[in-house]
């Protein structure tokens, strides 16, 4: 989704592909586990946009609770893709002030984090303006609230809304494919699925950190060069993060993303 292209028409109206352009960036992501399956080796690229120049990454702050950890590995996503991320906390007419903490973190960091709600039209205008002129893909957890975030912002997409379960508390899936939707001059969306499982594809454990931009500050006076910021002596990364230059929670989302990565298997 998203590849320019060059076409040749025929007589009748139909065309071919004849030529497809190098895309300036790709988003993807690790194929989820289909369940029941078995499965050896590393799991398959799943492709979702390109050309791509914004990530708005929705999050909720209720209905499904805010989930830093699954932010964090969407945040890697886009930053390993070369497209710059752009955090929305949706839904917060349902809380009062237990996501300022949140906010202000990423906003630290040096994102834009933009707080909605689509009931009192909180920050809606202000992510209006933000998106136009630019190929923006919304991505997030189902349940969060994209689709009603979208028909907020542009109510001629007229998108299907879903419900909460009320056993699980997360949120079902109503969009089912990825769709590029142009919304006014030169604004383009690409409107996803809601997503259950996010694992970063392609990444090294020695390359993760490179996308956590605070972490940069601090990677080149590691002991060693070929640090994983885990356990080794002289770290300045671990050393940050015991002297509050880097937050515990960001720590903590780096470690559990580390652990995920597998290593290349060969048969």
């Amino acid at each position: 989704m998203g590849d320019f292209v060059d076409i040749e028409m025929n007589e009748d109206g139909t065309g071919s592909i004849h030529f497809i352009h190098e895309r300036k960036n790709c988003i993807s992501r690790k194929a989820p586990r289909i369940k029941g399956a078995a499965f050896r080796g590393e799991r398959l690229e799943q492709k979702i946009a390109s050309n791509v120049d914004d990530m708005i990454i929705v999050t909720s702050a209720v209905l499904p609770m805010f989930n830093n950890k699954a932010l964090d590995r969407l945040i890697v996503i886009a930053e390993s893709s070369h497209i710059n991320p752009i955090i929305v906390i949706n839904k917060i007419d349902l809380v009062k002030d237990e996501l300022d903490y949140w906010a202000e973190l990423y906003t630290q960091i040096g994102y834009k984090v933009f707080v909605t709600s689509v009931v009192t039209g909180q920050g809606i205008k202000e992510l209006a303006e933000e998106i136009k002129g630019k190929v923006n893909v919304f991505w997030g957890a189902s349940g969060v609230g994209k689709s009603s975030l979208l028909n907020k912002l542009f109510p001629e997409l007229d998108l299907r809304v879903g419900e909460i379960s009320s056993s699980s508390k997360k949120g079902t899936h109503t969009t089912v494919t990825v769709l590029l939707k142009k919304v006014a001059e030169d604004t383009y969306i690409v409107d996803t699925p809601g997503i259950r499982e996010i694992e970063p594809y392609g990444i090294k454990k020695e390359d993760l950190a490179h996308y956590l931009k605070e972490f940069s500050l601090y990677l080149n006076d590691c002991r060693f060069n070929t640090c994983t910021h885990f356990h080794e002596p002289g770290c300045a990364v671990i050393d940050a993060v015991e002297n509050e230059l880097i937050s515990l929670e960001r720590y903590e989302s780096y470690l559990n993303m580390l652990d995920t990565i597998e290593e290349d298997i060969n048969f």
